[in-house]
């Protein structure tokens, strides 16, 4: 239950009274501001005080150790419910293996809505214990059942194991809705970094296969171009960045995941399927006409969120109900550090809210 303290809470709702949306670039638009500093081009006090200073130019990089990042991964967040949630371990029957999952039920005698939620970590990492939290949270503010599903890892399981997963994740919640208790026709994915690009896969599966399963889709700082690959309305830039304080360590922190691409690239794909594929990356998908309404989620200071706000206007282009929030100040990963960030724990009041209007 929720523990925290009034200047936590008073952040939130500073976060959450900013309901100015503009049209930017065809797309419906919020940018929230720091909500305790009126600085432009800096950091959260909150994310200057977690981060180190980045590593000199002359320092050999460390080589790669699977274990060890994936035991790095993840912030020790905390609970902000304040009324009961429950939570159920569940297995999801799939001919390449069951699939284990989670499910997060608030207390309710009617039907409600549901949300698969797949998480972070690079297809590679990532656990169900990161994104309890924001989970909780997430059933508890949309009223929803929801299911985080731990989907299959590279390089254990390459493309499209995890993907595959986590569409039978979504096959399932909608076939069995009836026992579940949930809303066969409001169904949501969504999820963060790595889970953003496997939630729009889903979507992009499900426009393909014809079943119509999904009625929303929420991206939270998504993986949607896995190579960095220049469109006519995408080129990485780091001038697109306002940097004005702290110039090294923000530049650091930007360019932290700039040379992912290659390394998903080995881990993920494993060389058998180019990173222009639209499941790997849907900014280069040919269209995406009549995929479901949609929130996208970045942050200012994210190296994704150049890609995730050109796929915001791909979207809206293709005359999908989009919706973009971005976070200032902010950097990648925050929702783990939902209790301690308050733009997480307003992330998910803001799905949650886009979730509501959708059947108002």
């Amino acid at each position: 239950m929720s523990t925290q303290s009034n200047p936590y809470e008073r952040l939130v709702d500073e976060l959450s009274a900013v309901h100015i949306r503009e049209t930017i670039d065809g797309v419906e638009t919020t940018i929230k501001p720091i909500p305790d500093s009126s600085k432009q081009g800096d950091l959260d006090p909150r994310v200057l005080a977690n981060t180190s200073q980045p590593a000199s130019a002359d320092e050999a990089p460390a080589p790669f150790d699977l274990a060890a990042v994936r035991a790095s991964m993840g912030w020790p967040n905390r609970d902000v419910t304040t009324r009961p949630i429950t939570t159920e371990s569940i297995s999801i029957p799939s001919l390449e293996g069951d699939i284990p999952a989670r499910l997060y039920r608030p207390e309710s005698d009617e039907p409600l809505p549901a949300v698969l939620f797949f998480h972070g970590g690079g297809f590679f990492g990532g656990t169900l214990d990161t994104v309890e939290n924001p989970c909780k949270a997430l059933a508890e503010k949309a009223n929803a059942v929801v299911v985080s599903v731990d989907y299959r890892l590279a390089p254990e399981h390459p493309f499209p194991a995890g993907l595959h997963d986590c569409f039978q994740a979504v096959k399932w919640v909608y076939d069995q809705a009836d026992e579940l208790g949930v809303l066969r026709d409001n169904i949501a994915v969504a999820g963060d970094s790595a889970g953003g690009n496997l939630a729009t896969g889903c979507c992009l599966l499900d426009r393909a296969q014809q079943t119509s399963m999904i009625s929303f889709q929420a991206l939270i700082y998504p993986v949607v171009n896995l190579g960095s690959v220049p469109t006519d309305d995408y080129a990485w830039d780091i001038a697109q960045y306002d940097i004005r304080h702290h110039h090294d360590l923000i530049r650091g922190m930007v360019l932290a995941l700039s040379d992912a691409d290659s390394m998903f690239n080995n881990i993920y794909l494993q060389g058998a399927t180019d990173v222009t594929h639209p499941l790997v990356s849907p900014l280069l998908a040919d269209d995406l006409k009549n995929l479901p309404p949609t929130l996208i989620v970045t942050a200012e200071y994210d190296y994704l969120r150049l890609e995730g706000e050109a796929y915001a206007r791909k979207l809206a282009r293709d005359g999908v109900k989009t919706r973009l929030i971005q976070y200032r100040g902010i950097d990648h990963a925050f929702l783990d550090k939902i209790g301690d960030y308050p733009q997480a724990e307003d992330c998910m009041n803001e799905i949650a809210n886009e979730m509501k209007e959708l059947t108002t």
